[in-house]
Formats: structure tokens, C-alpha cells, sequence
């Protein structure tokens, strides 16, 4: 597990400027075996949080720790030891080298023999799936491709942790879902914690089951995204779900009208058809739409019920497991 606490951290600009603000006051919790995602737009403090993550940046104020440990207390050979256990993906390939070889590059390092370096590289281009691919040169290679290489480089050393910072920038829609893919394969496959930093909703969406939210170095939000889903007033819930805004107008045309969050596929497909049956009350999406959140169908719509039994439709649809948020009354004065 790693602690984030209280953590700031400035850079110095010009001499007749104050100091730049990256992060304030940051707390989060980043437990193992997690796909955890920062969102936030550019300059959000994104890359200063994982470098600070990573014991590649200290801190100003504030600490990180792993498994319990203040690693701001250790030096030498323990940072450097807990450093090796955070694998960093730099999309930054050798080109004078092969594809290979840039994967074999830190196992160099390390001092692996020919034997044994040659079945690892072997290993990690096939986890990334360009198995076929290591003879060739970075520059053979699509954008996307060149990313899943730094991934595998990366993983060379069997790190606890991985970091991607921001790891589909400039990577075409086809080789976006390859690179997502891989870093969920380090986590599911080799047990690995991955961090990764993007400004893209949709790539919190598709691989990351915690996500914080940064905006101008400030923690805005954190948590489980499944867990976020439903709650009022959650700034995750806000970025990763459909839209739902309705002029007022056509909220006074109905008897009531609430903001429902459904979560799966039984949810999704049957509760609203079988709520309108059951209270025998008319259901109208007045805003709103379906997701995905990883492999898991999502709903947030904007109903307008009318009908006698409204009030009761909306509880049985929360007592059915559905979030039913920003309910709207006295549109009408109608008796559950």
C-alpha cells in the first residue's frame, strides 16, 4: 500500500517571481493490486504527484509512504532499493538499439546473464503482444507500439509498482486500447500495482478501479469508481458519467423527477421497463446515456415519472440496488 500525506511541493520560476505551486496539501491511499488513475487537466500537478510517488521528486511538506514506511527517512542503498521497486514507463526508446534490446537494457544493468536475459526479454514482449516485433528498430514501430515497448522495459526488473505518466499521449484511437490493455495485464498477470497519470475521461473509465481527481495541484476527489458511481454530489461520478442536464421546463411536465444511476447488466437492461409495469407509471429519459466502467455497463439518467405511484416506483428502484440522486419534488402534488 502506498500513503500519500499531506504532500506540497513547489518549483522555483524566475528571481522576481514566487515560487510555482504543483501540489497542495495532497492526501490519498493507493492499496495494492490497484489500477489507480489521476485525472486533471494539463499543469493539474498529475506528473509532480507520481514523480513524488515514486521517489523520484521529495516532497516540500508532507510524506509518502510504503507498506508503513516514511520513505522520507530513508537514503542510500534503502532508497535506492525502495526505488527499484517502482518501475517507471519513459516512452523514451534507445534507437540506436532493437526493440529487444531496449527491453533488455535494464536487465543489462543489473547484470543478468546472455542465458537468462534473453527468456526474459522474451517473457515481456509477449505479455505486451509484439512477440514478433523484437529484431526490429523503435522507428519500424507505430506510437502505440513504442509505448507497450516501454512497458515492457519497465516491467524488466519485476517492479512492485508501476508509473505511467500519461502513457496514451499522442497514441491513435486503434493503439489506445493495446497500451491500456498491457498495463491491465501487469497488474492482472504479474501482480503489479500501476499508477497512471491521463487528462482522458475515458481512459479512467476503461482501466481504473480507484481514481483521484487533481486541478491545479489541489485533491479534488478520490476513491473506488464503482463506489463513486452513486454518490451525491461525487466530483468522480461527475467526470465519468453521462451528462444530464435538463431545462426546467421539462421537469414541470412530469410528476416527479429524479437522477438514477444504474450499475450492471441486470440493472441496466430491466429495472426501468419492470419499474413502469410494476406502479404502472410512464418513465421519459429527459437526460443523460449508458458507459462503461471497465467491463461493467453504467446508466445516469434524468427520468421524469408520471403517474400515481411515482414516489413508489423511485424507492423500489433504489431498494432494487439503483442510485437515486437530486430527486425533484413538487413538480405536481401527486400521493405515492
Amino acid at each position: 500500500m502506498i500513503t500519500v500525506e499531506n504532500v506540497s511541493k513547489s518549483f522555483a520560476t524566475s528571481s522576481h517571481r514566487l515560487p510555482a505551486t504543483a501540489l497542495r496539501e495532497v492526501s490519498l491511499t493507493v492499496d495494492a493490486g490497484a489500477l489507480y488513475g489521476i485525472l486533471g487537466p494539463q499543469e493539474a500537478g498529475k506528473t509532480t504527484l507520481v514523480r513524488c510517488l515514486a521517489l523520484r521528486e521529495r516532497p516540500d511538506r508532507g510524506t509518502v509512504r510504503y507498506d508503513g514506511v516514511d520513505t522520507a527517512r530513508l537514503a542510500g542503498r534503502r532508497l535506492w532499493a525502495t526505488q527499484r521497486e517502482v518501475g517507471i514507463v519513459d516512452p523514451r526508446l534507445r534507437t540506436e538499439r532493437t526493440v529487444a534490446g531496449n527491453v533488455a537494457e535494464p536487465l543489462e544493468r543489473m547484470g543478468m546473464d546472455a542465458s537468462r536475459r534473453r527468456g526474459r526479454v522474451t517473457e515481456l514482449l509477449d505479455l505486451v503482444g509484439l512477440s514478433r516485433a523484437g529484431a526490429q528498430s523503435p522507428g519500424e514501430l507505430t506510437e502505440g507500439q513504442r509505448r507497450r515497448v516501454a512497458v515492457a522495459r519497465a516491467l524488466g526488473t519485476r517492479p512492485a509498482v508501476l508509473v505511467a505518466d500519461d502513457p496514451t499521449d499522442g497514441v491513435d484511437g486503434a493503439d489506445t486500447g493495446a497500451v491500456l490493455g498491457v498495463l491491465d495485464r501487469a497488474r492482472a498477470e504479474l501482480g503489479a500495482t500501476v499508477v497512471l497519470t491521463t487528462r482522458e475521461v475515458g481512459v479512467a473509465r476503461r482501466v481504473c478501479d480507484e481514481l483521484a481527481l487533481l486541478d491545479r495541484g489541489e485533491l479534488v476527489d478520490s476513491g473506488t469508481v464503482l463506489g463513486a458511481l452513486g454518490k451525491p454530489d461525487s466530483r468522480i461520478a461527475e467526470a465519468l458519467l453521462p451528462s444530464v442536464d435538463t431545462p426546467r421546463g421539462e421537469l414541470a411536465a412530469h410528476d416527479r423527477a429524479a437522477d438514477v444511476v444504474l450499475v450492471g447488466f441486470a440493472a441496466v437492461g430491466a429495472l426501468l421497463p419492470e419499474a413502469a409495469d410494476r406502479f404502472d407509471v410512464e418513465l421519459a429519459t429527459l437526460g443523460g446515456g449508458t458507459t462503461r466502467v471497465g467491463d461493467t455497463p453504467v446508466a445516469r439518467f434524468r427520468l421524469g415519472v408520471t403517474g400515481r405511484r411515482a414516489d413508489a416506483a423511485l424507492a423500489w428502484l433504489g431498494e432494487r440496488g439503483a442510485h437515486v440522486t437530486r430527486p425533484f419534488y413538487g413538480l405536481h402534488s401527486v400521493a405515492a
